[in-house]
């Protein structure tokens, strides 16, 4: 009999495309893998994608990672990027061991994926050196996640910030548009395109199709996340149609 994963769920209480997106992501690798997977969520408290509102989220993490636990989850996953990038380099690393180690304390440890981490994760094992960035931030946030990204050693060209405070109408977005968004950028030499820094902003449609036309690797925060919670699962990190980093080659 094929195992079934629980995936848990660490979302900001107005993300609504998380529990679309990775389950999608997750439902499609089992129409060709055997695994299985069930979805639960836990929810901190944020409106506006404001640097203040992000800090007092990220502090309610604890909670949530404790709330999942409770359910015997194998992996957890944190997706708010900009939470995560807004509170300085490498923090990724920090909020992944301090959720962990809550997972522990509760005595049902599992491990702790970041969208964050999963992004910048994912970029490097692709080998992207150089790459371009979508993000439906505001520019001052929209910078603090380029500054991270390069200060992992993945240098960003050209980004482009579609200035969205209202964090509904991020995930009100038709990611359709994607395709036009896109080309507004400076592509020259990139190695990879980020089409959606954001797992609320919707991009999976897009992502396959936009790969296609650029003929580079295009991912996302929500297909990083993906990967990176089937790596830490120890299981094929595999999903048909959502690009290059899904395709089973990493």
């Amino acid at each position: 009999m094929a195992r079934t994963f629980r995936v848990g769920q660490i979302v900001p209480s107005s993300n609504v495309t998380m529990e679309t997106e990775i389950p999608a992501m997750l439902r499609a690798r089992e129409a060709i893998l055997p695994e299985r997977f069930t979805f639960h969520s836990a929810r901190m408290r944020m409106k506006k994608v404001t640097k203040e509102e992000l800090a007092a989220m990220d502090a309610d993490s604890d909670r949530c990672a404790f709330e999942l636990s409770d359910a015997a989850v194998d992996v957890l996953g944190y997706a708010c990027l900009v939470a995560i990038m807004s509170m300085g380099p490498g923090y990724h690393r920090v909020s992944q061991e301090r959720l962990e180690s809550r997972t522990r304390e509760n005595g049902r440890p599992a491990p702790v994926v970041s969208s964050a981490g999963a992004l910048v994760d994912g970029l490097q094992a692709l080998g992207a050196q150089k790459i371009a960035v979508v993000a439906p931030y505001m520019k001052r946030l929209t910078q603090l996640v380029v500054d991270y990204i390069q200060g992992e050693g993945i240098a960003v060209s050209d980004w482009l910030a579609l200035e969205i405070p209202d964090n509904l109408e991020v995930a009100a977005q038709d990611p359709a548009n994607l395709l036009e968004h896109y080309r507004k950028l400076d592509l020259t030499g990139i190695d990879a395109l980020v089409l959606s820094a954001c797992v609320q902003m919707p991009s999976l449609p897009s992502i396959q199709k936009v790969e296609d036309e650029l003929g580079l690797p295009v991912v996302s925060a929500a297909v990083c996340t993906t990967w990176q919670m089937q790596k830490r699962l120890g299981i094929e990190a595999r999903v048909p149609g959502a690009g290059a980093l899904l395709s089973g080659r990493y």
